[in-house]
C-alpha cells in the first residue's frame, strides 16, 4: 500500500508509556499509557494534523492507523515523554522526492510552531502540580533542540556562529537543503542517527510543543 491507503506507525513501549508515530507522517505522534490509547491518541489528532499537511501542499494522511513495526526492547524516554529510537524502517536512504516531501512537512511544523509561540500568552497555565515550562522557555527548549536534531545529521553552525534568530534559520535551512538534495546514508559519524528518525522526532517536538501552546493559550 502507499502513502494515503493506510497510516504506517511504529510503536515504542516504555514501562508506563507508550509512543505511537506515523512512519511517513514526520510530526503525527502521540502517547498513551497502552499501545491501544496511543495509537487511538493518534488517530485522535488526524484533523488537527491535517492542517499541518496542507500547509505543507500535501493531501492530509488517511486510511487505517496500521502497526507495522514495534521498538523490540523497552523505549528508554517513552516515560519520560519523548520518542527513543528509530525504528527498522528508517534505515534505509532518502530519496530526493521523499527528502522534498519531508522537507516541506518539517517547514510546516515549524510554521505551526512559530504561529502557536507568536499567539500564546506570555504565562502558561501550569499542571496540578505547578509543572511546566512559559512560552520563552518552551521557544528557548525547542531552539536548543533543534541544535541536537541538525547535528544528528551532521549539521553543525559555521564559524563564526551565528546567533539567535540567525542560527535558528541557518540550521533550519541547512536541513531542508540536505533533505531537499536526498540522504543516502547515516551522516556525521557514530553518533548521528538515521535521517528518517531525525525528521520524524523533530516533527514530532514541534507539533508537540505547538499542540500545547495552542492548547494552553485556549
Amino acid at each position: 500500500m502507499g502513502i494515503g491507503e493506510r497510516i504506517d506507525v511504529f510503536v515504542e513501549a516504555g514501562r508506563k508509556r507508550v509512543f505511537a508515530s506515523a512512519l511517513d507522517w514526520p510530526g503525527l505522534a502521540r502517547s498513551g499509557k497502552t499501545e491501544e490509547l496511543a495509537v487511538v491518541a493518534l488517530a485522535d489528532y488526524l484533523p488537527r494534523y491535517a492542517a499541518v499537511a496542507s500547509r505543507a501542499g500535501l493531501e492530509p494522511p488517511g486510511g487505517d492507523v496500521v502497526v507495522v513495526e514495534r521498538l523490540p526492547w523497552v523505549a528508554k524516554l517513552a516515560d519520560f515523554g519523548a520518542l527513543s529510537a528509530p525504528a527498522a524502517a528508517e534505515e534505509k536512504p532518502i530519496s530526493a522526492g521523499e527528502g522534498r516531501r519531508f522537507a516541506a512537512l518539517l517547514r510546516a511544523a515549524w510554521t505551526e510552531f512559530e504561529s502557536a509561540a507568536r499567539a500564546a500568552p506570555d504565562v502558561l497555565p501550569k499542571g496540578p502540580r505547578g509543572g511546566g515550562r512559559d512560552t520563552d522557555a518552551i521557544v528557548d527548549h525547542v531552539t536548543e533542540t533543534e541544535v541536537m536534531h541538525a547535528a544528528k545529521l551532521g549539521i553543525k553552525l559555521p564559524r563564526p556562529e551565528p546567533e539567535g534568530d540567525a542560527a535558528t534559520a541557518w540550521l533550519r535551512s541547512a536541513m531542508l537543503e540536505a533533505l531537499e538534495a536526498g540522504i543516502d546514508g547515516v551522516p556525521g559519524g557514530a553518533s548521528a542517527w538515521p535521517p528518517r528518525y531525525v525528521v520524524r522526532r523533530s516533527g514530532w517536538h514541534l507539533l508537540d510543543h505547538a499542540w500545547e501552546l495552542q492548547d494552553k493559550s485556549g
